[in-house]
């Protein structure tokens, strides 16, 4: 080539050149431009210069480009009153030469619009040109390709997905499974495991702090919700003690929460203490009034145990671990509450703010009588002086202590509990991720802090997986596309082991918009616990959501899934538990009317953990329940929560089917009508008809019928269709608590899962013939008005009741 060329030019010089030709020529071309915008200006100009209703000019813009510009004239404003005295109607013949004009005019702006159009934004084809730099046989295109102009050298700007943008459900739990990794939790586990951590404590705080420390990391905007509770603790100065014949016992164990004083009473021995463990006492003539039951931890709460002991008259509780359930150290000490509630008792169904001026007042759920644990040894020197008969092996009432297992009921117990109650400030950690289309509405993962002990499981475990998922799913914001639609709200209580007191205090504050903005709420609490099996507790609404995050989640113990290692053929059976009261989801569900879940990953054949509430629950022991695997363990209860809560904020029509309460009413009203029916054949009730009940159980089957058929029959990208359809679904669990009670005397007012006489439940066990026509119709109406707020529309309100 070069002996064609006497003068060859080099690889810039070429470059300049081309540049210079192309840079003539569009020169040129402008021109050209120019020159044919002027003729058909003058040619529009010539046509309509008689004509006074517009006018157009073509003017240079900033930019260098023209563009054209219409413009009325003042003469073309017509007064609706009668025209303006500029403008007079022209006569017939000229009216009709003015519309032919208009109409030449209209098509001839059409034309000369899209001629500058195509002329203006057309772009100069340029061949590109190799002189040396040609890219890599394997090198990427992108990564290759040369600027558009010599000048440009910053690579272009991405474009950031639009704000609706969904990404794709599969490519969400890919990017959650990667970013959850084992080593990350392993990391988290380490900095917060501390060996002590209570409610409101320097370590609390500290804790408090670096949670927040870790929100701030990953943009999210932390706040905080501080409280002034009171919890109860120990007498440094005058220590608890039991009294039996010559031996006196000083226990470092205590329940919060109990009525103080010294009483005495006849030992009996009340295995669990519950209902029907009393009855059998009550059977074999043991008398429990006045007496101190001495009862085994496990089966229900220590402050069920407390109140069911109450009820019969005993004066007071001793609760010990038995060897038979507890396989640890005789001398172990036994830490819990007794409230029959949640949140801080003196400040019931309100929050406890700084400065807030409320009259004295207690709950309904503080125990009238003192209660106390002690150890196994302890338990098992009781045991072998108590006397009195022994208990029969049908009943279920042997232990495993070295001891015979006597009903007691003739010597003399002394027991003193001198705890005292302290103020405590408590900070309750958020942060949150805000929802992209629907930020009013979120979904609440929270965790409990503070323990007893270490309280590794109950805290340490629930904790990390709270920082690590709100890690993952920022970066997945921020970094990957993931656009929630929804918001994601990551809480960090303190004062749990007191009976969720941080969680159930912001529940208080909150309380008139809670049911309008919480989606739904998972517990990780006590996530971790074990290794090979799993349960879980919730609302009916959220079983489908529970079933497809098991099929979705693979199990730490193979390559199936949980759905298929629990039993695809049954597994609702083998997984769900009832929501007991000492749950940390209960108050969300019960209190709030909050759909709420809780899981736990536990060993096979073991349905609690032994170490909560004790000294042992530290990492050597959960490493040994989940051989350990306890970050492994984690990182699949993570990935869990994370499907749930992602799945919630992510799809346009909640995932909580309405229909799985059907089955749950059903029954209830059907034990309902065979009490009722019982009563009437007895001759014990006359004049109640539970017709009407049933009746409202029919309108609530038929709205969820209503609800379902609607969603079917919508287009689910049309956002306000959606949202109208979320806010009846979301009515629902709310729409179950019972107005006709109060939340300080009956907190839990949830019809059919809450406690009171208000609830099904107890309707259909209920002895008071005279105080059971009240209850039933307020049930009747409940149910009705939750089915009517299910509907939507008033005008197709069932009125069939």
């Amino acid at each position: 080539m070069a002996g064609l060329d006497p003068h060859p030019l080099r690889g810039s010089e070429l470059h300049r050149a081309v540049t210079a030709a192309h840079l003539q020529q569009d020169v040129r071309r402008a021109a050209v431009k120019a020159a044919a915008m002027d003729r058909v200006r003058s040619a529009f100009n010539s046509m309509v210069k008689s004509e006074r209703y517009s006018r157009f000019t073509l003017q240079p813009a900033e930019d260098g480009e023209r563009h054209v510009e219409v413009k009325l004239s003042d003469d073309a404003v017509e007064d609706s009153a009668g025209g303006s005295p500029s403008f007079r109607p022209a006569p017939r013949r000229q009216q009709q030469s003015t519309l032919c004009y208009l109409a030449l005019g209209t098509l001839l702006i059409f034309l000369t619009g899209y001629l500058l159009g195509y002329l203006i934004h057309r772009k100069t084809q340029v061949e590109p040109l190799a002189c040396g730099n040609e890219p890599k046989a394997d090198a990427h295109p992108e990564a290759t390709a040369g600027p558009a102009h010599p000048e440009a050298t910053a690579a272009p700007a991405e474009v950031a997905p639009l704000p609706g943008a969904q990404m794709d459900w599969g490519d969400v739990t890919q990017l959650l499974t990667e970013k959850l990794t084992t080593e990350a939790l392993s990391k988290t586990l380490s900095a917060c495991d501390l060996p002590r951590r209570s409610a409101g404590s320097v370590e609390d705080k500290f804790l408090a702090n670096h949670i927040f420390k870790e929100f701030q990391k990953v943009e999210m905007d932390p706040w905080t919700d501080i409280h002034y509770v009171q919890l109860q603790t120990p007498d440094s100065q005058r220590p608890n003690r039991v009294r039996f014949g010559a031996d006196v016992f000083e226990p470092t164990g205590y329940l919060a929460y109990s009525a103080t004083g010294q009483v005495q009473g006849k030992l009996v021995y009340g295995n669990y203490g519950r209902p029907q463990d009393l009855d059998v006492l009550q059977d074999k003539n043991v008398s429990l009034r006045d007496s101190v039951l001495l009862l085994r931890a496990g089966q229900i709460s220590f402050a069920e145990q407390v109140d069911n002991a109450a009820a019969k008259g005993a004066a007071a509780v001793l609760i010990y671990p038995d060897a038979q359930d507890y396989q640890y150290r005789a001398d172990t000490a036994l830490y819990g509450h007794v409230h029959l509630g949640s949140g801080d008792p003196y400040t019931p169904g309100f929050p406890s703010f700084n400065h807030t001026q409320f009259p004295p007042t207690k709950s309904s759920g503080l125990p009238k009588i003192p209660a106390q644990t002690i150890t196994a040894n302890m338990a098992t020197a009781l045991l072998r002086t108590i006397g009195g008969p022994e208990s029969d092996a049908s009943s279920g009432f042997k232990g495993g202590l070295s001891a015979t297992y006597r009903l007691g009921g003739g010597e003399n117990i002394s027991v003193e509990v001198n705890n005292v109650l302290v103020n405590k400030e408590i900070h309750n950690v958020f942060g949150v991720i805000k929802g992209f289309v629907d930020p009013d509405q979120y979904v609440v993962l929270g965790a409990q802090r503070d323990a007893w002990g270490s309280g590794y499981a109950k805290a340490t475990v629930g904790t990390s997986v709270l920082i690590e998922l709100a890690k993952a799913v920022s970066e997945m914001v921020e970094k990957d596309g993931f656009r929630p639609r929804r918001s994601v709200v990551f809480a960090s209580w303190s004062a749990g082991d007191y009976g969720s007191v941080g969680a159930t205090e912001w529940l208080e504050a909150y309380m008139s918009s809670i049911d309008k903005r919480v989606v739904t709420y998972i517990s990780l609490d006590g996530v971790v616990v074990g290794r090979g099996s799993f349960v879980a507790s919730a609302s009916p609404l959220l079983y489908g959501l529970l079933e497809n995050t098991m099929k979705g989640v693979k199990s730490s113990a193979g390559s199936d899934s949980l759905y298929d290692m629990m039993g695809a053929s049954n597994w609702e059976a083998k997984t769900m538990r009832p929501m007991s009261i000492d749950d940390p989801a209960y108050p969300f569900l019960a209190m709030s009317g909050v759909p709420s879940v809780s899981f736990h990953f536990i060993s096979p054949n073991t349905e609690a953990y032994m170490y909560y509430g004790t000294d042992l629950d530290h990492k050597d022991h959960l490493d040994y329940q989940t051989n350990h695997r306890t970050s492994e363990m984690a990182a699949t209860a993570a990935q869990f929560a994370g499907q749930m809560a992602l799945r919630l904020v992510h799809d346009r029509l909640l995932r909580l089917d309405v229909s799985r309460y059907n089955g749950v009413l059903t029954k209830a009203v059907a034990q309902i009508y065979k009490r009722i029916n019982q009563l009437l054949k007895s001759g014990q009730l006359k004049g109640l008809n539970p017709t009407w009940l049933n009746r409202a159980r029919g309108a609530f089957q038929r709205a969820t019928i209503s609800i379902n058929n609607d969603i079917r029959n919508s287009n689910l990208d049309d956002k306000e269709a959606c949202r109208i359809l979320n806010g009846r679904i979301m009515s629902v669990e709310h729409a179950l608590l019972s107005p006709y009670v109060s939340p300080v005397e009956t907190p839990y007012r949830h019809l059919l899962l809450g406690r009171g006489p208000h609830t099904l439940a107890s309707i259909a066990e209920t002895t008071d013939m005279e105080q059971l026509h009240t209850p039933l119709a307020l049930a009747t109406w409940n149910l009705q008005g939750c089915a009517n707020g299910m509907v939507g529309n008033i005008w197709d309100l069932d009125e069939e009741i």
